[in-house]
């Protein structure tokens, strides 16, 4: 498990739990901190943090196998298959905003990397920007931003892309 303090708004949490990969958590830290950057600079305002002033915003990455994510899915959102991102919307989802010491905690982000891999073959791309576009919508997810609608859909994918593009991917 690697805890690293990513400048002094950003706290991220990662903890690699999938044998068959050893990607390099301080090099997927530093993306996600540079994705939240990007998101903050353009859509801070319609995410679950407007208005609310805080001094540090932290949240979890946790790696795992499709098994993993399978059971989670099938214990918490009674959903019977494995998907490739889980994500825990604490701040978002909550009605209560706590806000403790300044500190905002977004939640959980839960990757199954052996389907980020086989998503990467299907779509001819790295496994590392596979990667990095899960993290991206992960994120989305925990400042609020949802895909229900064809319009939102496109909003989030859009805004993935344009992340991806400024964090060089």
């Amino acid at each position: 498990m690697i805890k690293i303090p990513t400048m002094n708004k950003f706290f991220i949490i990662s903890e690699n739990i999938y044998d068959s990969w050893d990607i390099d958590e301080k090099f997927f830290i530093d993306i996600a901190k540079k994705i939240l950057k990007f998101y903050l600079s353009e859509v801070s305002s319609l995410s679950c943090l407007n208005s609310y002033e805080y001094k540090r915003i932290s949240f979890d990455i946790l790696y795992c196998d499709s098994e993993k994510t399978h059971k989670i899915n099938l214990e918490y959102r009674n959903k019977d298959y494995p998907a490739d991102i889980i994500t825990f919307a604490i701040f978002a989802d909550s009605q209560e905003k706590l806000i403790f010491d300044g500190e905002i905690n977004l939640g959980e982000i839960i990757i199954a990397l052996d389907k980020v891999i086989e998503e990467a073959d299907k779509k001819e791309v790295t496994k590392e920007y596979e990667l990095a576009f899960l993290i991206s919508h992960g994120i989305l997810h925990l400042l609020g931003f949802d895909h229900q609608t064809e319009d939102d859909y496109n909003f989030v994918i859009d805004l993935q892309k344009k992340a991806l593009e400024y964090v060089k991917i």
